[in-house]
């Protein structure tokens, strides 16, 4: 028997330490997105318009890629889940 194939203790804990790394790899590809949950509902943050009032027309909006992407917000550091259609409680009309 040769000694160049790979013992099957070695085999058995580099797969599992390869298992276990797959979640952890799926998790951060997920952290693209982040938001600010503690400072939005402290600043009364919705997904929707008040009447006229919405983030696309906030002079604290940062807009995303496109006009109907998430951006983020000079108020909120750290969110990039900030919808241009949401509105908070330090809306102010962009001039």
């Amino acid at each position: 028997m040769k000694k160049s194939q790979m013992p099957r203790r070695q085999f058995l804990k580099i797969g599992g330490a390869v298992l276990a790394t797959i979640p952890i790899t799926i998790v951060s590809g997920r952290t693209d997105a982040a938001t600010n949950a503690a400072l939005r509902t402290a600043l009364k943050y919705q997904g929707k318009p008040e009447g006229d009032k919405n983030c696309a027309n906030c002079m604290q909006f940062v807009p995303g890629a496109s006009a109907t992407a998430m951006g983020g917000c000079k108020v909120i550091p750290g969110d990039t889940e900030i919808s241009p259609q949401g509105y908070c409680s330090v809306w102010a009309k962009k001039v």
